[in-house]
């Protein structure tokens, strides 16, 4: 799998867009609004820069992408008088590498980017001699502890390079949130992840058994993702010594992103198992299409959203999400 090019939201404006289906990270920019706005406080307070560079990292496309740096945004903080002078700029390339000069950047911030990973781990990409997690595309029951430890490990490697690269790139005192997803369970067998991605290995288990898929390339596929624990990331921060843990905590979400009640029950589980295979496909199309082929992508999510649907009838799931704000020491 070839992460700089296969890895991207669904493109353009059409039904299965991230353009269209990312309303769930938009709640989640607007659930970590008052965490960023405290970081940047602290940020005033401590190193009281004449200008501020900010920078946002992440891979969405759409109206998410710069949310909180838009015209209208900054105009309405400021109540309607005249903001200061402001300059946006695009940078492509990964957050797993260095992207910054040495000590220029104020405060980074990244939502619903770090639980993905720089690559497949080693011994589960598609040119893997064996097949260690058969019948699976993430960690599952069935999956053996050593592909576990494969996840675990290139979590923690992933994460320390990325705060030794801001860590670089950040003033002294410079602040970072970051907001991923991750699990409430310290056990790893147990995340809402490992829900979520079961549904969609038994999708195309469903696709093998109507011979639309080779089985061969079901066993091959293993996602570049990871939902680490609150505490699995503090730990990981910790060795690191270069960062100190302002706050960090969890929230959840509803994984339909159209329901924002609190209740226990789904109303309507068929209505939310299409709203959750749309959110997903507009993520994961890209990785999916490239390794099984675009001719199958549409049974796929059909039978996803009937999965999920059935899910969704059993227990209401939600997303567990991680929240970290951390000052450069």
């Amino acid at each position: 799998m070839k992460m700089d090019t296969e890895f991207h939201m669904a493109k353009g404006e059409g039904e299965s867009s991230y353009s269209n289906n990312s309303r769930l990270q938009r709640k989640a920019l607007f659930e970590t609004k008052k965490v960023l706005e405290k970081a940047v406080r602290e940020l005033f307070s401590a190193v009281l820069p004449r200008s501020l560079v900010v920078v946002d990292l992440g891979c969405s496309s759409g109206e998410n992408t710069l949310m909180f740096v838009s015209q209208e945004s900054i105009a309405a903080e400021h109540k309607g008088g005249t903001p200061p002078p402001f300059y946006i700029a695009g940078v492509p390339g990964s957050y797993y590498t260095r992207l910054f000069p040495s000590q220029s950047v104020h405060l980074f911030h990244s939502s619903y980017c770090l639980h993905w990973r720089s690559r497949v781990p080693d011994g589960l990409d598609v040119n893997a001699k064996t097949d260690l997690n058969k019948g699976n595309i993430y960690i599952a029951k069935t999956t053996p502890f050593s592909v576990v430890k494969l996840y675990q490990e290139l979590f923690q490697t992933d994460l320390l390079l990325f705060l030794k690269l801001r860590h670089e790139e950040l003033v002294s005192g410079g602040q970072m949130v970051l907001t991923f997803l991750g699990r409430k369970s310290e056990d790893v067998y147990k995340g809402d992840l490992n829900h979520l991605c079961g549904l969609l290995a038994q999708s195309v288990q469903s696709l093998v058994s109507k011979g639309l898929v080779q089985e061969e390339k079901l066993d091959a596929f293993n996602l570049p993702v990871y939902g680490p624990s609150v505490d699995e990331v503090k730990a990981v921060v910790r060795k690191s010594e270069l960062f100190d843990i302002t706050s960090a905590k969890l929230f959840e979400s509803n994984w339909d992103p159209y329901d924002d009640s609190g209740g226990q029950f789904v109303q309507d589980s068929l209505q939310s198992g299409l709203n959750v295979a749309k959110s997903i496909r507009a993520v994961m199309e890209p990785l999916f299409g490239s390794h099984f082929g675009g001719s199958v992508l549409d049974e796929l999510f059909k039978e996803y959203a009937h999965n999920v649907s059935k899910h969704l009838q059993r227990e209401k799931t939600m997303y567990s999400v991680i929240v970290l704000s951390l000052q450069r020491r």
